[in-house]
């Protein structure tokens, strides 16, 4: 995931123009305040999109964030007693083991709203497993169909997530696996759909949603989920781009500097 969403914004064209600077748009607080559920995007190995993150959402002061970066399990662990023993936090959820960047970076995100109810999205590898043998319906489960997991995209969409996949790969993933990594991705956005719907739903909202750029995105990502199943929840949508690349639609684009990276093809052509 991590590698796919890297590759992904090296190689894509710019759609929503960025807003280069540090501080926050005037009306992005209250933009971001009227809204229902707020999605704030992040490409994950750069510090400055979670301090960007931890700034919102500490002004913002939601009743729950949602985390792409925790399972269901995970995200019931934490408390506010937790979150004040950082290193206790770290080792409960056993983020060194996990395939997300620095916890020093996601800290501060946590501590900026440790009252918060908090929420996991992510996808057990199960369920991953599953939706790679079976489609992505069969691995939501229950209200799929109501998610719309159970019809196929439009075929220039899909075609266009296909090549995403393939681009994200360094032209290596073999074709006839493409269509059901485009299943993934969706079943992805759909699971965190559900849990910002059960979390609005639970806790009355605002609802923060820590996560990438992919998911966050406007026109196929977890807004698309969201309205389909509760039409008119107040969505705000955050993308975070390096040196202006980015690809979506977002409500508002903040842009900040590239951070240092080893080329993330080298595994695939043995490149060092």
């Amino acid at each position: 995931m991590r590698l796919t969403y890297l590759l992904i914004c090296a190689s894509v064209a710019l759609w929503a123009a960025p807003i280069r600077a540090a501080s926050l748009q005037p009306d992005l607080m209250p933009r971001a305040a009227a809204a229902e559920v707020v999605i704030l995007g992040e490409m994950h190995d750069n510090p400055a999109h979670h301090e960007i993150q931890a700034r919102i959402v500490a002004e913002l002061m939601p009743k729950a964030v949602v985390w792409e970066m925790l399972t269901a399990k995970e995200a019931g662990l934490v408390n506010a007693t937790l979150i004040r023993d950082p290193e206790k936090l770290e080792q409960v959820l056993q983020w060194a083991d996990s395939r997300w960047p620095d916890f020093s970076m996601y800290l501060p995100i946590f501590q900026a709203a440790p009252d918060a109810r908090l929420y996991g999205g992510e996808v057990p590898r199960q369920a991953a497993r599953a939706a790679m043998q079976a489609g992505p319906a069969v691995a939501f489960g229950a209200d799929a169909a109501r998610y719309g997991l159970n019809i196929g995209l439009p075929p220039e969409q899909q075609a266009a997530r296909e090549l995403l996949q393939m681009q994200a790969h360094c032209g290596a993933m073999p074709q006839d696996r493409l269509a059901a990594m485009v299943g993934i991705q969706r079943l992805r956005d759909a699971v965190l759909a559900r849990e910002a719907l059960r979390a609005l739903k639970e806790t009355g909202g605002p609802v923060a949603v820590i996560t990438g750029n992919g998911h966050a995105r406007r026109d196929w990502g977890i807004p698309v989920y969201v309205e389909r199943v509760r039409p008119g929840t107040k969505i705000f949508v955050l993308g975070q781009s390096e040196q202006g690349q980015i690809e979506g639609q977002f409500d508002v684009v903040l842009d900040s500097l590239p951070v240092p990276r080893e080329d993330p093809c080298a595994a695939f052509t043995g490149s060092e």
